[in-house]
């Protein structure tokens, strides 16, 4: 499945869209795991000490971002998902 980064993501996965190969019936968990393992300095952008995503984190599968999906980290996701991750942004 591919994954948008948008942002500061993007300058540490080196690039927009990357492609991550989850089993079938992997879940946005799986899939937040996989991104940590494949770009370690994510993890301390993503996840907090007890391994939950922050809440300026923004995952998005199909367009509805994770913490409004019935199933949440949870959710089944599956190859053909259009999923994006964005950290905070800041404005002035």
């Amino acid at each position: 499945m591919n994954v948008n980064f948008y942002a500061t993501l993007r300058t540490v996965s080196g690039q927009k869209t990357v492609e991550f190969d989850l089993p079938q019936g992997g879940t946005v968990g799986q899939l937040v795991e996989a991104i940590v393992q494949r770009f370690p300095s994510m993890r301390d952008i993503l996840l907090n000490p007890q391994g939950d995503l922050y809440g300026h984190v923004h995952v998005f599968i199909n367009g509805r971002e994770v913490p409004f999906l019935e199933h949440r980290m949870e959710t089944v996701i599956l190859a053909t998902d259009t999923i994006n991750v964005f950290p905070a942004v800041g404005g002035g």
